[in-house]
């Protein structure tokens, strides 16, 4: 147990966790461009929910990192973009370039904001809307992959895929708006 509350170096388990991640984020567009979509589901899922064990991980073993307060938001990010850009070139996906576009584009500013507030000092960690985005996002290409599978899926998988990646892509936009929001109210420094 020494081992794991000491280990504060770059080469821990939450770190080697989201570089794993990272590698299935490209293995899941791969697998996505190729039509292979039970691998690219089993990999996404994979890749999804490791994200809650990284930082629980770092968390209750002190093992947070510089490298790993980068990386994990960064691997997060494409896991989804990387997964969303791939399923647009399929038609039958559901996904749309503009939705694809929502997604990068919130990705890059919410970044860009965490770069600035974190270089001068402050705290950007995630807030509770940004974290139920990630997940109905999640959902979102998992139901997408799913009904790839199914090939002639059923209304109700059409339906929830059409829902969960509307409700995704709304959650998107709103928890962007809310860390602008958090950055613009921000106390100036004196």
């Amino acid at each position: 147990m020494d081992f794991f509350t000491r280990n504060r170096s770059n080469f821990n388990v939450p770190n080697t966790l989201s570089m794993i991640r990272l590698l299935l984020a490209v293995a899941v567009a791969l697998w996505i461009e190729w039509q292979s979509y039970w691998p690219a589901l089993i990999g996404f899922l994979i890749a999804a929910s490791t994200d809650f064990i990284d930082g629980w991980w770092a968390r209750r073993f002190q093992q947070i990192t510089k490298l790993g307060r980068i990386l994990d938001p960064f691997v997060d990010k494409a896991i989804i973009a990387g997964a969303m850009i791939a399923l647009v070139r399929i038609p039958e996906s559901g996904v749309m370039a503009w939705m694809a576009s929502v997604v990068v584009l919130r990705e890059l500013l919410v970044t860009s904001l965490r770069g600035m507030v974190e270089g001068a000092g402050g705290d950007f960690s995630a807030k509770q809307l940004g974290k139920w985005k990630m997940v109905l996002q999640c959902a979102a290409v998992a139901v997408a992959l799913w009904c790839l599978i199914e090939q002639s899926p059923g209304p109700l998988w059409l339906w929830l895929r059409s829902g969960t990646l509307w409700a995704a892509i709304v959650l998107t936009v709103l928890s962007g708006i809310e860390y602008v929001l958090l950055v613009v109210r921000a106390p100036k420094p004196a």
